[in-house]
């Protein structure tokens, strides 16, 4: 068995480090083409713009919001065009995901900056490709992670919480699902069939023990937009730890039946980490875990304001019917739910979504009685 752990080539973070990418653009290739999200395009380019420019040749291109195959191939065209060599993805998971994915095609330089901490995409050397609707389509492994991932805390700290929540709500699967994947002996998400190593369970381990530790104090300072100590350790948590946890170690139900849940429209306006969290919360009654670990999730979740049921979800009253599109889109060929140490069929799945959400409504009504 050969194991292996995935890393970036430089990972930086900090406050004010926007300040960095033009240094780091030329220090990586001779012109950048910047893909950036449409309120960065907007709000943020324009305050930085004049300084990139002066110490890199960049061309800044507004993405159109999904990663889709057709987005990918457009923005490939104008790089190509542009004689581009370094490609920046600047905005959220999906946006970096494109950029990683034009890079790919080039065999370009990439550089990775997230401006919210709602994802783990930064660090990894994959993108989810989805319809131009939004339905989960397929993952697209790359050659290698991004050259760098650049974060400015600063800019973190400015964007809404709840994008920082999500963030928290993905890295919470990180360690159920390297726990269950270093259970099965299951291939880490390197695409290359190897397992996951000691260092990268352990990372995944911290993930779950630093959420818990500054979740709530690192999402009160973001609400101020203040950056304390405990927003740095919950940035590098979700964006870095969980990054380098999932690929390094796999991923398992939770991402599994977060997938299925993209099969009914009604959570399309949720954020990746906030459907994710709902199925982590599925995945422990999937997997039968004890009693004081489901209460430490779920008082973590709603400390943090993580959906702990379905209508937290946009699905107050789901129906047998769309239960079983969910299993269904779970149970595809090569999902990652096939990651878990027990049989997967779709009565269990449903269960499990049903348990998870039975509980946090007993709690929300628990909470509201006084």
């Amino acid at each position: 068995m050969i194991s292996t752990l995935i890393f970036p080539g430089r990972y930086i973070q900090g406050y004010g480090a926007i300040k960095r990418l033009g240094p780091e653009i030329a220090r990586t290739g001779r012109s950048g083409f910047l893909i950036c999200s449409r309120t960065v395009y907007s709000k943020l380019l324009p305050e930085i713009k004049g300084e990139l420019e002066k110490q890199a040749r960049i061309i800044t291109v507004e993405f159109s919001g999904e990663c889709c195959d057709a987005e990918i191939e457009k923005l490939r065209q104008m790089a190509a065009g542009a004689d581009s060599d370094v490609i920046i993805g600047l905005g959220g998971g999906k946006v970096i995901d494109t950029a990683k994915a034009v890079a790919r095609l080039l065999k370009a330089a990439m550089i990775s900056v997230p401006t919210v901490a709602a994802s783990d995409a930064p660090c990894s050397a994959l993108s989810i490709i989805y319809t131009p609707d939004g339905v989960f389509e397929r993952v697209m492994p790359h050659q290698k992670n991004p050259d760098v991932v650049l974060v400015d805390t600063k800019i973190v700290a400015e964007a809404p919480v709840r994008y920082l929540v999500a963030g928290m709500g993905d890295a919470l699967s990180t360690w159920f699902e390297a726990e269950s994947c270093q259970k099965k002996f299951a291939a880490n998400s390197s695409y290359t069939g190897d397992t996951g190593s000691m260092t990268g369970y352990e990372l995944a381990r911290v993930c779950y023990q630093s959420l818990l530790a500054y979740g709530l104090s690192a999402k009160m300072a973001c609400e101020i937009g203040a950056v304390t100590p405990a927003l740095e350790h919950i940035i590098e948590t979700n964006t870095l730890l969980s990054g380098l946890g999932f690929e390094s170690c796999g991923i398992a139900a939770a991402h599994g039946i977060q997938v299925g849940f993209t099969a009914l429209k009604e959570t399309h306006d949720y954020l990746h980490g906030e459907v994710v969290a709902l199925g982590t919360l599925a995945s422990l009654f999937l997997t039968d875990k004890p009693r004081r670990t489901i209460e430490e999730v779920y008082t973590f979740c709603e400390s943090v304001g993580l959906p702990t049921a379905l209508a937290d979800i946009g699905l107050p009253h789901i129906s047998a019917a769309q239960l079983e599109q969910v299993a269904h889109k779970a149970m595809e060929k090569d999902n990652s739910i096939y990651n878990e140490p027990t049989p997967i069929t779709p009565e269990l799945i449903i269960a499990a979504i049903r348990a998870a959400d039975y509980e946090g409504r007993k709690r929300k009504s628990a909470a509201a009685a006084g």
